[in-house]
């Protein structure tokens, strides 16, 4: 009798290169490579400032998560805590809710990986990159979970170069002054376009769609607690290296980028990382760049399939999906989540063979939408957390609680708020809200009916 109880069980494969990485891997995606070109458009040099204070509240948010995911090590994810402390109704809204987050993430990536390789054969089917690249990716995620570490791992360690590079480059032009275009790189390109702020306070808020877009995953860390080898310390470690992460990342690529390439100069149509490379006059530096955003989508639809078969697990352990989806393999892998995740994932090939690709913004603004609703639901479960235990945890606690708690609040709360007054995305904003709501009260009926999830 305790042989099947051990195998329900998720693997705790995961060392701590894995989980520093899965937490790069989180940080860093097409919201930086491709989504900062519009960014910079929209708001100058001003990006930089944006990126800052977005960190701020995302490191926040992490922390929060953090606190609760080490007051009890014996829960698998942050969806066991909203079951806790917000109860049974939010933990389904919320974790289909995060499902539904990283299905459109992945939907947009596998859409790109089919632009990308077209880049190299432009006669290839844009629906054949997409189908490959998911069949690959389910393969490697159902052998075990160490192997997807290990890909994560390199993936990320292939972003990390690239910026690394970007950055190096960056200081040794503005070090000697070294000419693009022929004009000299310096750190006065920062403001000699316009001034800092050269498109207005507008234009700085409307950035701020994209820039959060960039940080969406970063709290995926949240769901490996279950899969960690000595989660005490990796996964404290994993969260507080994110200002680290910010400043080099996000931070000094943007100032490195428009310190040598100004920023009225940067086109929307293409990444402004393969500008960059391509007007310094590296050979093949457009080939390299897109090699490298190729790598980001598979990244992200990496994480997609991990997260989303990790959180229909634990919402096939609770009762609020099918239990067959709690199913884990003798090697500690929830295939049944994972299959379920995949099939899905197949409408996008269709829609790539059916539909024009240009559905990446509108995919993009859904999915930041639904992730900042998440976002604020886990920081409302911290605040009820504390309330009941108000000493906190003991190894992990969210720095000035509870300000930075409401802070952070209030600063996702304005930015949905931005959302519905820019025409651009209140379409989405609306869907999203409608997700939400659709979801909070079809779990009344659901709840009477829990028999169809048996």
């Amino acid at each position: 009798m305790e042989q099947p109880q051990k195998k329900q069980q998720l693997s705790r494969s995961l060392k701590n290169r894995h989980i520093q990485m899965i937490a790069i891997g989180g940080a860093i995606g097409t919201g930086l490579f491709l989504g900062s070109g519009n960014a910079i458009k929209t708001s100058g040099p001003a990006i930089i400032l944006s990126y800052l204070l977005v960190g701020i509240f995302c490191f926040f948010m992490m922390r929060a998560i953090g606190e609760l995911l080490m007051s009890d090590l014996s829960q698998h994810s942050f969806l066991d805590f909203v079951k806790r402390y917000l109860g049974d109704r939010f933990e389904f809204v919320t974790g289909w809710l995060y499902w539904f987050c990283w299905i459109s993430v992945a939907m947009a990536d596998l859409t790109a990986t089919g632009i990308y390789v077209r880049f190299w054969f432009p006669n290839f089917p844009q629906w054949g990159t997409p189908l490959i690249a998911l069949l690959a990716l389910y393969l490697i995620n159902q052998v075990n979970v160490r192997l997807f570490g290990e890909l994560e791992s390199w993936f990320s360690l292939i972003k990390i170069l690239a910026i690394i590079a970007l950055i190096v480059i960056g200081v040794i032009m503005v070090v000697f002054r070294l000419k693009v275009s022929g004009n000299p790189a310096t750190l006065q390109n920062l403001w000699d376009h316009g001034g800092f702020f050269a498109t207005g306070g507008w234009g700085f808020l409307q950035s701020f769609q994209m820039i959060v877009f960039a940080f969406v995953g970063i709290e995926m860390v949240g769901l490996t607690a279950g899969e960690a080898e000595d989660p005490e310390k990796n996964l404290p470690r994993a969260i507080n290296s994110l200002p680290i992460r910010i400043g080099l990342f996000y931070i000094g690529s943007m100032i490195a980028l428009m310190s040598i390439y100004p920023w009225d100069k940067v086109s929307t149509s293409a990444s402004p990382f393969v500008q960059v490379f391509a007007a310094i006059g590296i050979p093949g530096a457009a080939g390299i760049l897109n090699f490298v955003v190729l790598t980001a989508a598979l990244s992200a639809t990496n994480s997609c399939l991990f997260s989303t078969s990790r959180t229909l697990h634990s919402l096939g352990r609770s009762g609020n999906a099918p239990k067959k989806l709690a199913q884990l393999d003798n090697r500690g892998v929830p295939f049944a989540s994972l299959n379920f995740s995949t099939a899905v994932l197949l409408v996008v090939v269709l829609l790539n063979y059916l539909m024009p690709a240009n559905v990446f913004q509108l995919i993009s603004s859904i999915s930041t939408i639904s992730f900042v609703l998440v976002w604020i639901i886990l920081i409302w479960c911290h605040l009820k957390f504390r309330q009941e235990t108000p000493a906190g945890s003991q190894t992990f606690r969210m720095p000035g609680y509870p300000w930075t708690d409401y802070l952070t609040l209030i600063f996702f709360g304005g930015f949905l708020v931005l959302l519905l007054i820019s025409s651009s995305t209140r379409n989405a904003l609306l869907f999203s809200l409608l997700a939400l709501i659709l979801l909070y009260a079809g779990y009344g009926f659901l709840g009477a009916k829990k028999e169809i999830f048996e």
